[in-house]
């Protein structure tokens, strides 16, 4: 499958919509129940992309959104600011073809180029491909939550993963830069 990565943009709302509905309705990735509507999903993106965090999309050779990729807070409290948490949702005829891995490791590249320390994969439902594509990136396990949700009736594991970037905890990064003026540090 050919494709190509570029940053995304409001124009992208409609098709980002569509993914992460279907994602809701049919998957795992995410413990959300009820469909965002394109306003909700609009918001989403202007608080992410408004904090300077990386939002990016994946095309086909026509042109076709197939998939997404966002760093976010993990939290919003200061002392956080370094860690970044990936989110990557795909269209599902782009499952399987390494779409999901070069939006992971644009994401890394990046978030390392913007001053993050760490990153991490707070996978719904433990889901194998999920994993699979952040090791491949050099994810390490942190943990496995067991039943920590809910969906289509039955109780998902949540599995985190963490990744450093840049220099990582070899040292402590330069106040009043980006990342450090997030969340009033």
């Amino acid at each position: 499958m050919s494709f190509t990565l570029r940053d995304a943009s409001l124009a992208d709302i409609p098709a980002i919509t569509d993914i992460y509905s279907e994602s809701v309705r049919n998957g795992v990735a995410t413990y959300e129940i009820a469909v965002p509507d394109q306003a909700e999903m609009t918001t989403r993106f202007s608080t992410i992309t408004g904090n300077n965090y990386p939002y990016i999309v994946a095309e086909d050779a026509d042109g076709v959104v197939i998939g997404y990729a966002y760093a976010s807070a993990f939290r919003t409290r200061s002392a956080y600011r370094f860690l970044v948490e990936d989110s990557i949702y795909l269209a599902p005829e782009a499952r399987g073809r390494g779409v999901g891995k070069a939006l992971l490791t644009e994401l890394i590249a990046r978030c390392t180029d913007l001053g993050f320390r760490q990153m991490v994969a707070v996978i719904g439902g433990a889901h194998p491909a999920s994993i699979a594509v952040h090791r491949s990136t050099g994810f390490v396990d942190c943990g496995t939550v067991k039943g920590s949700g809910l969906k289509f009736g039955r109780w998902l594991d949540t599995t985190f993963m963490q990744l450093a970037l840049g220099e990582g905890l070899d040292s402590v990064p330069a106040d009043g830069v980006y990342p450090d003026t997030l969340y009033g540090a």
